[in-house]
């Protein structure tokens, strides 16, 4: 009986502390457009709660830069949604999540407020990925600070110890959506020449997770140069399904999420140019606002 009522008593005040806190949007946070493709399956599968993007386009791309330099950028970004009232906020990068999310967690989260949560990309889908191979053995395409990072197989290895994992890092492909130029020919050169090197590594690959979220705008080009046995996981989904339920789970987060079915857009660069690109990964024209980082 002792246990229970302090069980009770210390839900009590958790449910009295969540009530007194105020609400806010779920955070979504990318170093420039990629997240937008995250950011569209939360709003298909969750429509109901507040989003609040930030795109670090002025400092992007992440991809090649130093670990030291991802989370210097990425816990000043995470900060600032935090301040602007989310209580949750999803690391909507690959690299962000391989180079930063662990170190927030750990070491910045108990000193900036233990009721806040970041989450990231990777996990989700390293959780899953074993529900998809038959053959237990997986590619991984990615960029090369997500490549060298080795989350993916570290993470895999802890829900599924049997696959064997093979990666490949695409340095041109981020540059090739951003740019514009993914379905045109140019692009050709460089998604056959990673996949084919990927490929190389093992006959037996009948899966690849995209670890990336630019490269969901790039599967009718990969798909080009895969045979059709091979499956593609594309993350927004996945994400989306794995945020579903850990709301479902974790009420004391839930209730800190407004619902007014909203989405509001920053960016680190000009406003003006994150629209225009951003409805390639969004799928609809969005007006955004402009966020200095010389201010913070």
């Amino acid at each position: 009986m002792a246990v229970f009522f302090l069980v009770l008593i210390s839900n009590r005040i958790i449910l009295a502390q969540t009530k007194n806190m105020q609400q806010g949007p779920i955070g979504v946070f990318d170093s420039g457009y990629g997240g937008l493709t995250v950011l569209k399956e939360l709003k298909a599968k969750l429509p109901q709660y507040d989003y609040l993007y930030l795109g670090d386009n002025a400092r992007a791309p992440y991809g090649t830069r130093s670990f030291e330099s991802v989370y210097e950028y990425t816990l000043q970004c995470v900060k600032q949604l935090f301040e602007m009232k989310c209580r949750l906020v999803i690391l909507a990068c690959n690299t962000a999540s391989a180079k930063a999310l662990r170190t927030i967690q750990q070491n910045d989260l108990p000193k900036i407020d233990s009721s806040l949560r970041v989450l990231g990309v990777i996990r989700p889908t390293s959780e899953v990925v074993g529900n998809h191979t038959k053959t237990n053995h997986v590619g991984i395409l990615g960029t090369s600070g997500t490549i060298a990072s080795l989350s993916y197989p570290i993470e895999i290895e802890k829900f599924f110890p049997n696959i064997k994992i093979f990666q490949e890092a695409c340095p041109m492909w981020v540059p090739l959506v951003e740019n514009n130029e993914f379905e045109n020919e140019g692009a050709d050169y460089f998604i056959k020449k990673n996949i084919s090197h990927l490929l190389s590594q093992s006959n037996k690959i009948d899966t690849i997770v995209l670890g990336c979220t630019h490269y969901p705008l790039l599967i009718k080009k990969i798909k080009q140069f895969l045979p059709s046995s091979i499956q593609l996981l594309s993350q927004g989904e996945i994400v989306a399904t794995s945020l579903m339920d850990y709301l479902k789970r974790h009420n004391e987060i839930e209730n800190l999420c407004s619902k007014n079915g909203t989405c509001t857009f920053l960016t680190t660069d000009s406003s003006g140019n994150f629209d225009e690109h951003a409805a390639i990964f969004f799928g609809e024209n969005i007006r955004s606002s402009h966020w200095n980082l010389t201010s913070h």
